[in-house]
């Protein structure tokens, strides 16, 4: 490993080394990806890794090639000590919201964690209820390893989603936009109006156009 990588990873573990000190034992990081598509489910991760974990090009998810995640999802499963993903699909999403959608997977991710973790370090929002202490952070998959490593679990995990669904219904293009309201997808809804996985909340704009 490059020294600047070394480097970039250390750094990265300053939030969870910080709570390590102070007897934190099993950290886990809490991550989503999917709160701003028009289709499909928000999907969330919730990830213990190792104190020791240093795999390289750990990263937020966004920084990160498809391929790069790809390799990065086996390897940051391979390693975990425990991690579980929690899907809410659109039509809870349109019944309480997207903000209440996602703190309910976040809570079931954490719940479903083995090991049981005593710190949670969360990506941007407060998790009422979660039972045990926790610390948000705004950009924090930039900012902690253990969320970098839940992001690029709730990401590939979303995006292999949508790409199963690009194959039933083709004519929105959700391998290549995962669901966001690129012009082509706005375009197919004009043409096509939504299907089964659209958040319709989301749509109320086509009947004001």
């Amino acid at each position: 490993m490059k020294e600047k990588e070394l480097e970039r990873l250390t750094n990265l573990k300053e939030l969870e080394k910080d709570l390590h000190q102070k007897g934190f034992k099993n950290i886990c990081g809490i991550d989503e990806a999917g709160r701003g598509p028009l289709a499909g489910p928000v999907v969330i991760a919730s990830v213990i890794m190792p104190e020791d974990s240093m795999i390289e090009g750990v990263n937020d998810s966004k920084k990160v090639s498809e391929k790069k995640r790809e390799l990065l999802y086996d390897k940051i499963l391979e390693e975990a000590i425990s991690y579980s993903v929690a899907i809410i699909g659109q039509d809870v999403i349109d019944e309480i919201n997207i903000l209440n959608a996602t703190k309910m997977a976040m809570r079931e991710a954490v719940a479903n964690l083995d090991p049981k973790p005593n710190f949670a370090l969360v990506d941007a929002v407060y998790i009422e209820d979660l039972g045990i202490e926790q610390q948000g952070f705004v950009k924090g998959d930039a900012k902690s390893m253990s969320i970098a490593a839940a992001s690029i679990v709730a990401k590939v995990k979303r995006d292999t989603f949508m790409e199963e669904m690009d194959e039933k219904y083709p004519e929105y293009g959700f391998k290549s936009n995962k669901g966001y309201g690129t012009k082509a997808h706005m375009d197919a809804l004009r043409e096509y109006g939504p299907c089964p996985i659209h958040r319709l909340s989301f749509l109320k704009f086509l009947n004001e156009e």
